[in-house]
């Protein structure tokens, strides 16, 4: 174990949550960090790749026996459906097998960590009671989140191992082919309209640009997830986690505009998957004309997820008081937590 005493199996490792927590740990003194995933992404000197395929028992509990030092599991996989009802079903099944081969096979194992989401809120549904509070009443199922932390809850009961779950709202980091990667979104977008010259209008309703909104720093999650996942006194328990401040869009809007280069255009409710759904060919002369990396728009973006994100008339508020009061005081300010990570999309040579 290279002298480290704790190793951290990042599950979903190639994610919008999976990549920058496997960072994360890889950087952290007295840590190890394994990269687990169907298809494992490209990763740095001294962390593990793990292929496993969560849906085949077997071959949980084949990985994991070959990684028998894990102590901390990061769960940040999901796997989409065409209905809640299959989703829920999925989701859990791919949990179920992975704590299953985790009791048999590891003997290091102390701890797994959930990433949900806004969603356990009901956010998907409609306006929600705000600030929402990890005790809030549950909306009607079927919800996966619910169904894994019921199962995480009660298999723990007389276990050596804890568990603790976040509840993350739109995590700013870059992730190829996941389907709800905000940032991009905003990235491409708005690096089209200055293609084409034209102002970066807002493409969804008044409501959702006058709306209370918020976002997580990646690093903030990372250390969050750590100290949950560390903490005694978080043991068995669910955490909002955010970047600890709200904004309007109204006001980070001209912020954007001004790092793409455009004028601030004006409110223009338009579907981005009717608006943007040609502009393929646009993306590959930018990428062309730029240099960028080679990746496709459909690659990057998932324009279904934009109107989700921009058709919100309703505020999204988390209230992070109990994971404040467990001594977790990490914050950041969300207009630069925004720009910051447009800026790490262009150093990248992922937009322009």
């Amino acid at each position: 174990m290279n002298g480290t005493t704790d190793t951290a199996l990042v599950v979903g490792a190639g994610g919008v949550v999976g990549r920058p927590v496997l960072d994360h740990f890889a950087q952290q003194a007295g840590w190890s960090a394994i990269a687990a995933s169907r298809v494992p992404p490209k990763v740095g000197a001294g962390i593990r790749r793990v292929a496993i395929d969560l849906q085949d028992p077997e071959d949980c509990r084949r990985q994991i026996a070959e990684n028998r030092d894990v102590s901390h599991i990061f769960f940040a996989a999901y796997k989409p459906a065409p209905d809640p009802i299959m989703e829920a079903e999925e989701n859990l099944s791919m949990l179920v097998n992975l704590v299953a081969a985790l009791e048999a096979e590891a003997s290091a194992f102390q701890h797994i960590n959930l990433v949900h989401g806004q969603k356990w809120y009901g956010n998907h549904l409609g306006p929600y009671r705000t600030p929402a509070r990890e005790d809030d009443p549950r909306h009607m199922p079927p919800n996966f989140y619910y169904d894994q932390q019921d199962f995480i809850a009660e298999r723990q009961k007389g276990k050596d191992w804890n568990w603790s779950s976040v509840r993350v709202q739109a995590p700013l980091s870059f992730s190829v082919g996941s389907p709800m990667n905000q940032v991009l979104i905003v990235g491409v977008y708005g690096s089209i309209c200055r293609a084409l010259g034209q102002p970066l209008h807002f493409p969804g309703p008044s409501g959702c640009f006058d709306a209370l909104y918020q976002v997580t720093d990646p690093g903030v999650l990372a250390r969050a997830m750590q100290w949950v996942a560390t903490q005694p006194s978080c043991a068995n328990q669910a955490f909002n986690v955010t970047n600890g401040d709200l904004f309007r869009w109204r006001n980070l809007w001209p912020h954007l505009a001004e790092f793409f280069g455009v004028p601030c255009g004006e409110v223009r409710t338009r579907s981005l998957v009717d608006m943007m759904g040609n502009k393929g060919k646009v993306w590959d002369q930018i990428v062309k004309e730029y240099n960028l990396k080679s990746y496709k728009m459909e690659q990057l973006v998932n324009w279904r997820w934009g109107d989700f994100i921009f058709g919100s008339e309703f505020d999204n508020v988390s209230s992070t008081i109990k994971i404040r009061k467990t001594g977790f005081s990490d914050c950041m300010d969300s207009m630069e937590c925004y720009i910051n990570s447009l800026e790490k999309l262009r150093a990248e040579k992922i937009i322009p």
